[in-house]
């Protein structure tokens, strides 16, 4: 993903000098306490008017090698970067009473800037917001909301960053059956809307990609309700396998680690997701990227610089160079650079216009004549 002008620009619409100030020690890690200590680092940065940073984990675990660990490490290396104090809280579950208290916990330690990535931030967002106003929230795949969806409020405090990961699915499903294959599946984690959206577009590139060659493509396609590896997952990955499937697109943290395990078994190949997972397994052909550490950077640099985006609600994909394939690292042996390029440079102008989560109710509903989805509810 590039850090250039242009991601800036689209981003944020405003040029900004920033004027950071140095402040002692680098990232630190918390596990969730009990209370809030009497004194801390945070406490201190905050008392001599340095803001600090603190993400809140959503499900699934720091080292998730996918959404929570790679938001995490974008904000690591901006801390490192430019001498800011950080630390993550870990929920000790995932409802909106534990993330609110986990969020509010941070807050009493002194934590200006709060990360939230995950669609299940999007009411305890919505809660504390005005509450307090002098914390300005990053709100990564989501836009606050009340319980029962009535009421829709960004506050001035907060962004709200959703990503089209419909674009980069499509480009992973288009990319697999241009390389040959045509037994594909989708095993996705929770059914968020950013799960859904990677799923449709995967579906979708797929369609096209089979249209354009003359070919029809079968494919599997799941939620398993959370984003764990687990011996299920695992297990109806494997039996894809044994039954035909060649490629499984992973969604949804650890659950792509499921399909890698069954994979290395069964011959099988997987695609990663949010971030670039070949270093997890030789069976990665590719990942569905999206630059998570890039937007919470930039956030970061806002606020810094004053220039805080607070009471918008962005949506960034091919036309901010905000999703993509890992090229460098992909496997792929017929699809090229020069393919991708194409490709992408008709996502960004918009020649290629793609259903969303909000367009279908399931991936049988998307209209795609040249894939065929055996979809398996829960």
């Amino acid at each position: 993903m590039k850090k250039t002008s242009k991601f800036l620009a689209l981003l944020l619409s405003c040029s900004m000098t920033l004027a950071l100030a140095a402040c002692g020690g680098g990232a630190k890690e918390t596990p969730a306490p009990s209370e809030a200590p009497a004194e801390s680092a945070a406490a201190e940065s905050a008392a001599s008017g340095e803001a600090t940073i603190a993400m809140i984990t959503d499900k699934g675990d720091i080292n998730d090698k996918s959404f929570n660990q790679g938001t995490w490490e974008g904000i690591q290396a901006y801390c490192e970067a430019n001498g800011k104090e950080c630390k993550y809280y870990k929920p000790v579950e995932a409802t909106t009473d534990a993330y609110t208290a986990m969020i509010e916990q941070a807050i009493n330690d002194g934590h200006k800037i709060i990360v939230t990535p995950g669609f299940l931030f999007e009411e305890p967002i919505y809660n504390v917001q005005d509450k307090y106003p002098d914390v300005s929230f990053i709100l990564i795949d989501g836009n606050p909301h009340n319980a029962d969806y009535s009421d829709y409020k960004t506050a001035d405090n907060t962004v709200g960053i959703l990503f089209s990961e419909e674009q980069v699915g499509y480009l992973a499903g288009y990319a697999a059956v241009k390389d040959g294959y045509t037994k594909l599946g989708f095993l996705g984690g929770q059914a968020v809307p950013a799960v859904v959206r990677y799923g449709y577009g995967f579906v979708q590139g797929a369609d096209a990609a089979a249209a354009e060659m003359g070919t029809k493509v079968d494919m599997m396609y799941y939620y398993t309700g959370g984003f764990d590896a687990t011996p299920e997952a695992q297990a109806l990955a494997a039996g894809w396998y044994q039954a035909g499937t060649e490629v499984i697109f992973g969604c949804g943290g650890s659950v792509g680690n499921s399909a890698m395990a069954a994979a290395e078994q069964n011959n099988g190949k997987v695609i990663g997701v949010d971030v670039d997972q070949s270093p997890e397994s030789a069976t990665v052909i590719s990942s569905a990227m999206k630059g998570l550490a890039e937007a919470v950077s930039q956030m970061l640099d806002a606020y810094y610089a004053g220039s805080f985006p607070g009471g918008q609600n962005l949506t960034l994909g091919a036309k901010e160079e905000a999703v993509k394939l890992p090229m460098d690292t992909s496997k792929w042996t017929t699809f090229t650079q020069a393919d991708y390029d194409a490709l992408y440079a008709q996502l960004a102008d918009g020649t290629i216009t793609l259903k969303k989560d909000t367009d279908a109710e399931a991936p049988m509903d998307l209209g795609c004549a040249n894939v065929t989805v055996q979809f398996i509810e829960q």
